[in-house]
């Protein structure tokens, strides 16, 4: 699944210490609780590990490592930069984009006008229509972010077209965090306004959320997630975001988010060889996302096969589905949990075979399940 990972030990550990019993709600060295010494001393740490991993200036950018997930946190910013009723302009989650991003059943749909742009007939973003629709349109604020887009985001161009309507641009990058830390994809610094990351995806830490915002919007978003969303931060969380931010300044984190990269680029490879049509084509970071409708399955029933094998995938929307998104044509893969195993290309092109094994032969699912399971043992989890 493209959107989970393995944490490591270390993170495991930080994400089991005492800070779990503290409670610190406030704002480090503004807090409505005492004994908040080595809260303030780790909040303020982890904070710094943000702007060293991205590069930022820490006059210029400001960083809150305090929201539970990406949700609340990408509501908190909603709210933050719009009034209710104000419009936004974002990926739709047929498309690839987010439920926070303006999906009906989500207060961000709610709350707000939501219009949209697509996917162009190749599965890839149109700048030039995305400008068109901005310009019509005139959003207070526009979202680049995506759960199952498979290609490079131009942040500089959103930035351009943001600017020309005189909307914001919120970047939200949790699928890509990893990516864009470890050089393997473009960063939406300094182009977006405000960047919105989870942290357990790439960039393999624990389940937890970051805001980093242009110094001026500080106050306009920070008193959205306390008091306006959340009580007191996790701190045992904000403790494990730090280790990871650690590890992620590593080399061996680099060479771990390039090998991202060649193993999505060789299970793209391997699964067009078998004849699976994949959405834009291929990929470009860390996930597939591929339309069974050639192969005569729904993505449910695709998604319950691959998982009686040990497959675990995920059912997903492809652009412009003719079916439900409860039932829907595509399967969404991704890479980075295999890499972090120590999978390399000869590792996925043997899951790619037994994909496509599966798939075209259901019968077949006793014997790839032993070999799964093989393979799983040799790359045991940390």
């Amino acid at each position: 699944i493209a959107s989970e990972n393995y944490p490591s030990k270390a993170v495991r550990e930080a994400l089991s210490s005492i800070f779990v019993a503290k409670y610190s709600e406030g704002r480090p060295y503004k807090r409505y609780y005492a004994g908040m010494e080595n809260v303030d001393k780790l909040e303020t740490l982890v904070e710094e590990r943000v702007r060293k991993v991205f590069k930022l200036n820490p006059k210029k950018w400001a960083v809150n490592v305090q929201p539970y997930s990406g949700s609340p946190a990408n509501y908190a910013i909603l709210r933050g930069l719009l009034r209710p009723g104000e419009k936004f302009l974002s990926l739709p989650l047929a498309h690839g984009g987010h439920l926070t991003h303006g999906a009906k059943v989500s207060l961000s749909g709610q709350d707000f006008k939501v219009v949209n742009y697509f996917l162009d007939k190749n599965g890839l973003l149109g700048y030039k229509e995305i400008e068109k629709i901005a310009k019509k349109e005139k959003p207070k604020l526009i979202i680049a972010g995506f759960t199952a887009y498979s290609r490079k985001i131009d942040f500089k161009k959103l930035a351009k077209i943001s600017k020309k309507v005189g909307a914001y641009l919120l970047a939200d990058i949790s699928h890509i965090t990893g990516l864009i830390v470890g050089g393997c994809h473009p960063s939406p610094f300094p182009w977006a306004d405000v960047v919105m990351t989870t942290t357990h995806k790439t960039l393999r830490g624990p389940r937890g959320a970051l805001i980093i915002c242009k110094e001026k919007l500080r106050k306009k978003i920070f008193q959205k997630v306390f008091p306006g969303l959340q009580g007191g931060p996790h701190n045992h969380t904000i403790c494990a975001i730090g280790v990871a931010l650690k590890e992620a300044c590593s080399p061996a984190f680099k060479k771990y988010a390039q090998q991202i990269v060649k193993n999505t680029k060789t299970l793209a490879r391997e699964l067009k060889k078998y004849n699976f049509n994949l959405i834009s084509g291929g990929s470009d970071n860390h996930l597939v996302l591929v339309d069974l409708t050639n192969k005569g399955i729904g993505g449910k029933d695709a998604q319950l096969l691959l998982e009686k094998t040990g497959i675990v995938v995920n059912k997903n929307a492809i652009p412009y589905d003719p079916r439900p998104p409860y039932d829907p044509s595509g399967i969404r893969l991704g890479t980075p949990a295999l890499t972090t195993r120590g999978m390399k290309e000869r590792e996925i092109k043997k899951v790619a075979f037994w994909i496509n094994e599966v798939i075209s032969n259901p019968k077949s699912f006793p014997k790839i399940k032993k070999d799964v399971k093989k393979l799983c043992k040799k790359f045991s989890i940390l």
